[in-house]
């Protein structure tokens, strides 16, 4: 017979399994949470931000150029950061951010950050190059959830996949709940070393915001203290739209977010964008936010952000346009069935899954290729008037490819490399297997044979 003690442990063991327990990750006087991210020029600067606790009275960085001998204490120099006290959940926590400036572009650097006693590990990080040059990033759909157990894979997968991606994007919804500390650090964790060696350029998702007590939407408590990210979007939308040059592309972040809650929002937005966009003298342009232009989950249609912002999109020529939200996977364009997809006259846009929450595949006619139930990362490099864009599964197989070829008009060329890859993966989540009924089953399954007859008959 079980002792009441023995229950007790058993329950617990139960609810740390379904994943309702979760430990505390108290901050301390060593420097965590160590992010890399960008307010000023790429090519002379770069951002760093970290978290501590209370008990802190300096914050410091300490930077030198790139020297294999071991003497970089000696060689560095000292940079006072800026602290902000953040108050969660009853606890003050320090974020700390120092900005070094000056640098030389090309340049590789040794940094590391503390109060002078107790510091990080040295951490390495390149400037950008000061004109358009070869260059590659990794981009990540929604994190989520099990962020510790099974994002990591992801992030740590795609690092490995390419390790010299000079920046990540992560297309909103980080975590699950807006101001849950545990699981920001299982965010901080997942990425570990590699957040304080790549920079970070990342935009809200819902997931990232919440009502205050008056019942106004909120950005997380933990966003802007936690990244540094541009300042140079429209007026009350700081750090959470932006735009950012990096070697002849443009990278511009939207809050899909609060345009879906506010009309007013939307049009603030639109109008920056329109122009960021007329000033644009790089050669590629990318765009990321959250909500999908065109949705990849059955039942989805962010329709008044789509009307509002594709037509910006085409008529400024944006090449690539990455979200998250919809917990499947989709590649594809706007254009009409039976028309070539050779010459796109509008963005590729792709929703991506990094995470391991999943949703069933709506198979929409926009979509060229597309993923069920499968965590994936994206890899996309430019060189010159070449964009390469590859996506991978966690496991390491390649899912989905394409190149756009841009001529000296501007007029991109879309080579398609994905039907020589395997077989789409399409089978349902287990627990809409389960949950549907034989009705929604066969729904789905006519919607799957209708979804291969149109890519037949695109080709």
């Amino acid at each position: 017979m079980k002792t009441i003690f023995q229950i007790f442990c058993l329950i617990l063991l139960q609810l740390s399994a379904q994943g309702q327990i979760h430990k505390d990750y108290p901050a301390s006087n060593y420097p965590d949470r160590v992010i890399l991210g960008w307010q000023g020029n790429p090519t002379a600067s770069q951002s760093v931000n970290w978290r501590t606790d209370s008990t802190v009275n300096k914050a410091v960085g300490a930077i030198s150029e790139a020297d294999p001998s071991p003497d970089l204490e000696k060689k560095a120099t000292l940079i006072s950061a800026t602290t902000e006290r953040v108050a969660i959940d009853g606890k003050t926590v320090l974020y700390h951010s120092v900005h070094f400036n000056n640098l030389k572009p090309a340049t590789k650097y040794n940094y590391r950050v503390g109060d002078g006693t107790h510091w990080t590990e040295w951490f390495q990080f390149t400037t950008a190059q000061d004109h358009p040059a070869p260059f590659s990033f990794l981009y990540f759909g929604d994190a989520q959830n099990d962020i510790r157990s099974l994002w990591s894979r992801a992030i740590r997968g795609a690092y490995s996949k390419l390790p010299t991606a000079s920046l990540l994007i992560h297309a909103g919804d980080l975590i699950n709940n807006s101001n849950v500390d545990w699981q920001w650090a299982e965010w901080f964790g997942a990425g570990s070393w590699i957040n304080g060696m790549v920079p970070t350029l990342a935009v809200p998702g819902n997931h990232e915001y919440f009502k205050d007590e008056q019942g106004k939407v909120q950005v997380s408590k933990h966003w802007r203290p936690s990244f540094v990210m541009p300042e140079n979007g429209p007026k009350g939308f700081s750090e959470t739209a932006y735009y950012f040059d990096y070697q002849g592309t443009r990278f511009i972040g939207l809050n899909s977010q609060l345009a879906l809650l506010d009309t007013a929002a939307m049009i603030t937005q639109a109008n920056w964008l329109v122009q960021t966009l007329s000033r644009n003298p790089n050669r590629w342009t990318v765009i990321m936010h959250h909500h999908p232009i065109y949705s990849t989950a059955k039942g989805r249609d962010n329709s008044e952000w789509r009307v509002r912002m594709e037509p910006i999109y085409k008529k400024y020529h944006v090449d690539l346009v990455l979200q998250g939200h919809d917990h499947t996977y989709g590649r594809g364009l706007n254009m009409p069935l039976g028309k070539s997809r050779k010459h796109p006259d509008g963005p590729i846009y792709v929703v991506s899954v990094s995470g391991p929450k999943m949703y069933d595949i709506g198979l929409q006619d926009w979509m060229d290729r597309a993923a069920s139930n499968t965590q994936l990362y994206q890899t996309v490099t430019i060189d010159g008037d070449k964009l390469t864009y590859q996506s991978y599964t966690v496991t390491g197989e390649k899912y989905d490819s394409f190149e756009l070829l841009k001529a000296s008009n501007g007029q991109n060329t879309l080579n398609d490399q994905a039907p020589v890859l395997s077989p789409e993966k399409l089978e349902l989540p287990e627990e809409y297997q389960k949950k549907y009924t034989p009705e929604q089953l066969n729904e789905y399954r006519n919607r799957f044979q209708e979804y291969k007859a149109r890519k037949q008959a695109k080709k």
